[in-house]
């Protein structure tokens, strides 16, 4: 799957299918090399990690399917959750969901992030500016997670970006901007476990993610515009910030809008310069 589709297609609605069968875990957590866990405490947030906001209600084989963890244990580690007031069960569905108590941990997490209130304004400019929709995402393990959406009411591709998105760490621009803003170990960690989790499609994605990362180096930013969806073009720069995990800045529009030319010459410069300004502010909160 190439970047357009892969931002597309994680966009559109889906519909869920009970009890579909699963080729391999979704969710895994991994720690860092030579890092100590505590295994119990990462197969609950596995477990947590799994529910998506188009699949509210999982059954005790689709979390077992989405983590790689027996059914055995999914059971009980899906009870204590319950106990906790972290789940909820359904007894006639035989399904849990996530309870309020998990999105007010959320809600504190993005509350509590100052660089989302210094990017929401700047993000409905350019969007209003250039009729486009503007996302701010970083990293969640093996995924980008959006955590501000604005977009043009003007831009003539309209998609349901929405806070809480994941889009694979490869997959995208998005991606490749935060990797190349990473260190090169953990750089490497990252894509050693990409190839585990899809080696089929590894030898074309890796190159497309080197290809990605030597158009930030030259220029800063990275794009893939009409590479399978003709009408959609993305464009991404990450926002490094002193003492903290890079963030994304990633504008997605009709490729007729974000022609080369126009991105080098107008919407690449103007992305990178509103990525500065927030670097500059974040870092002088940050003092």
């Amino acid at each position: 799957m190439n970047a357009s589709r892969a931002l597309a297609q994680t966009a559109q609605p889906q519909t869920a299918q009970p009890d579909a069968p699963a080729p391999r875990p979704t969710v895994a957590l991994r720690a860092g090399p030579g890092a100590k866990v505590v295994a119990p405490l990462v197969r609950a947030l596995s477990m947590i990690a799994a529910f998506t906001p188009q699949e509210r209600w999982l059954g005790n084989g689709q979390l077992a399917q989405r983590t790689g963890l027996p059914p055995s244990t999914v059971s009980r580690i899906a009870h204590s959750l319950v106990c906790l007031g972290y789940l909820l069960y359904d007894g006639s569905r035989r399904k849990y969901r996530l309870s309020p108590a998990v999105l007010g941990l959320g809600y504190a997490a993005i509350a509590h992030s100052a660089i989302q209130g210094l990017a929401g304004e700047r993000m409905a400019a350019f969007a209003r500016e250039h009729r486009l929709h503007v996302c701010l995402a970083m990293r969640d393990r093996l995924d980008l997670v959006v955590l501000e959406c604005r977009r043009s009411l003007e831009s003539p591709v309209m998609l349901p970006l929405h806070v809480g998105m994941r889009v694979g760490i490869a997959l995208s621009p998005m991606g490749w901007s935060l990797l190349a803003a990473l260190p090169e170990l953990e750089r490497s960690y990252l894509l050693d476990n990409v190839e585990r989790r899809i080696p089929r499609d590894w030898t074309r994605l890796r190159r497309r993610v080197l290809e990605g990362m030597a158009q930030v180096g030259e220029k800063g930013y990275c794009t893939a515009i009409g590479e399978w969806e003709p009408e959609l073009g993305v464009l991404a720069a990450s926002v490094p910030l002193e003492g903290n995990a890079p963030f994304v800045l990633t504008c997605i529009g009709a490729s007729h809008l974000m022609t080369r030319a126009r991105v080098e010459r107008e919407l690449g410069p103007r992305l990178l310069a509103m990525a500065h300004e927030l670097q500059a502010e974040f870092n002088v909160i940050g003092q």
